[in-house]
């Protein structure tokens, strides 16, 4: 089915007004979907696009829970966080926006069709600052993430290494007087230092999921429409991995195991999908596991 296409000029009514707060708001939006949804109060999710299972775990959780509380997600639609995000929204039955930056008419990257599909179909929007049929620019993503930043009421960062995308889009929120939510990981994670910096300098440190809906109710005033689930105990080996992704060797150590039975576990833990092994060398709990608990 062929999804409603339109432009939307600085001069028109339907402009989002929140998009004047840039210094240099775009000219002209290219919509597929339903613009008002450009204007519904929203919560924005970024993260790293080589996220760990942490961060998409944490960005799936983000995108249900905002669903949940009626509140639209915006994100960019990359691989990683910001997929993982946009899919647990459209699953729980909320509405998505998808801030391109391509034509919107564009899937990019081809890994995240579904979410550029499945925005205008539950009732949000692809929108994008380039006109129809644009290819990928660099200097483009720039200025799509500022977008981002503006259209949204709150940011979450799930997962962000030290200089990145995310933590520029997090800037630009927080300059745009935009509320700042960022998710703590191990110190020892390359992943998050990022977000362990943002929370230093005085981001919302969301630290459970119930802690992530108490933000929402306050910000938003919005009330959750679903209660999570009963959380399953995991034992130490998991445990330990959830605190910090770790190399066998270290993992025996920080629990006093022999070194073989900590590789056999994590072998059984592998073949049962509850771990996976990074491109390091680490073991860390793979998403699955982590939604679960």
């Amino acid at each position: 089915m062929e999804q409603k296409r339109c432009e939307i000029a600085e001069t028109d009514e339907a402009y989002p007004k929140v998009l004047f707060e840039l210094e240099e708001p775009p000219e002209r939006l290219y919509v597929i979907g339903d613009p008002e949804s450009l204007t519904l109060p929203s919560l924005a999710v970024i993260g790293a696009r080589r996220a760990t299972p942490y961060g998409l775990a944490v960005a799936e959780m983000a995108g249900r829970i905002a669903a949940e509380c009626g509140i639209a997600l915006v994100s960019g639609g990359a691989m990683g966080c910001d997929a993982a995000a946009l899919r647990a929204a459209q699953r729980a039955g909320g509405v998505t926006v998808v801030v391109s930056g391509t034509g919107a008419d564009r899937v990019y990257p081809q890994t995240s069709r579904d979410v550029f599909e499945g925005a205008p179909r539950g009732g949000g929007c692809v929108v994008s600052l380039e006109h129809w049929g644009s290819p990928p620019i660099p200097y483009v993503f720039p200025k799509r993430n500022r977008v981002i930043a503006a259209l949204c009421e709150a940011l979450l960062v799930a997962e962000a290494g030290e200089r990145s995308g995310t933590s520029s889009t997090a800037e630009c929120a927080s300059d745009l007087g935009r509320t700042i939510y960022a998710v703590p990981g191990s110190i020892f994670s390359p992943e998050s230092v990022g977000a362990n910096r943002l929370i230093c300098e005085g981001a919302a440190p969301i630290v459970s999921e119930e802690d992530l809906e108490m933000r929402i109710s306050l910000d938003f005033g919005a009330v959750r429409l679903m209660m999570p689930g009963q959380k399953r105990e995991l034992g130490r080996i998991l445990s330990a991995l959830v605190s910090s992704p770790m190399r066998p060797d270290d993992l025996a150590n920080r629990l006093g195991e022999p070194a073989l039975s900590v590789l056999v576990a994590l072998s059984d833990y592998e073949a049962s999908g509850l771990v996976v092994r990074l491109p390091d060398g680490r073991y860390s709990p793979s998403r699955e596991c982590l939604l679960s608990r």
